[in-house]
């Protein structure tokens, strides 16, 4: 697997952002960074990242609308080839539009045990708040601040005698470690079997009637009592992890394999009765495409009380 491309928009000093680019120097990380952005130009962080050989972009926010200041950093995060954007201390709050282009695919750390203390000042609200733990969150960026689906978190004791500053000093090693980990979990998450295998159940389970069941030790799903969809992880020897699903026979097979020979292929034993594979663990997977052939497939074998029904629903 190649290394994935990863932005990282930083304010300051960039600590956390530092993590993560001497995490991706390891021979197996699985993504490195390629740009270094930030709202403020005296971003310590940017020294760093350039000193590194890691390409930079600053770009003052003051005097421009936040609209278009998130627009221009959108064009040179894209310019850079990132797959990913990972906020680290990056001090402004984004727009919708520029969250959602970057939906699932962009992350944030934040210091405290989120849905907790939102927001500034997390160490001095969980010390007033009488609690014995702060700590640190990777989450999914969404629209509202602080919010999302949570990646990852690590609690981080408060001591006695602990003040805002002593207490972020110890949450501070806790971000570097649980950053790294959590961005890698969310890069490789694509190519993992489990995860793609949880999305396909909730395609194929989505479908009148569905009842899932294995078959010959692999995941599958049925409609009155006939398969439609098959789970391969790279089974007879093959490096794919794919969807099956039922063609018209070879001759579709085969043309859907000449137009896209990285998305396609014929698999092994099921090939032969016109079943194509859909390759999942690759790089941009059209998630509507696996939908269209899930409902064809679906539709291919359905007792005709359902398929008329849902005909009859296309002409509306």
């Amino acid at each position: 697997m190649r290394k994935v491309r990863v932005a990282v928009l930083i304010s300051g000093g960039g600590t956390n952002m530092a993590a993560l680019l001497y995490a991706s120097r390891a021979a197996d990380c699985p993504y490195e960074i390629v740009l270094v952005a930030s709202n403020n130009p005296d971003a310590g962080g940017l020294k760093l990242a350039a000193a590194e050989g890691v390409a930079t972009y600053a770009l003052p926010h003051k005097g421009m609308a936040r609209a278009d200041h998130d627009m221009a950093m959108d064009a040179a995060i894209r310019a850079s080839g990132a797959e990913y954007v990972a906020l680290a201390g990056y001090m402004r709050i984004l727009t919708p539009e520029f969250v959602a282009g970057w939906e699932g695919r962009m992350l944030n750390i934040h210091p405290s045990l989120l849905p907790k203390y939102k927001g500034l000042h997390t160490h001095e609200r969980a010390i007033e708040a009488g609690d014995s733990h702060g700590g640190v969150t990777v989450h999914l960026v969404t629209a509202e601040l602080d919010d999302g689906p949570v990646l990852g978190q690590t609690p981080v004791a408060i001591l006695p005698g602990d003040t805002a500053d002593t207490l972020a000093g110890r949450v501070l090693f806790a971000e570097h470690q649980l950053y790294a980990r959590c961005l890698e979990r969310l890069v490789t998450q694509p190519y993992r079997a489990d995860w793609l295998l949880e999305r396909v159940g909730t395609l194929a389970n989505a479908l009148p009637e569905v009842e899932e069941r294995d078959s010959h030790g692999a995941p599958g799903w049925r409609v009155g009592g006939k398969f439609f969809a098959y789970f391969n992880d790279q089974h007879h020897g093959e490096p794919h992890i794919a969807l099956l699903v039922k063609t018209s026979g070879q001759d579709e097979m085969a043309a859907l394999i000449d137009a896209d020979p990285d998305a396609w292929f014929r698999p092994a034993y099921y090939g032969a009765s016109g079943w194509a594979g859909l390759i999942l663990n690759r790089a941009e997977v059209d998630w509507d495409q696996v939908a269209d052939w899930l409902t064809r497939s679906w539709r291919a074998v359905a007792p005709k009380r359902l398929t008329r029904l849902m005909d009859a629903a296309d002409q509306f």
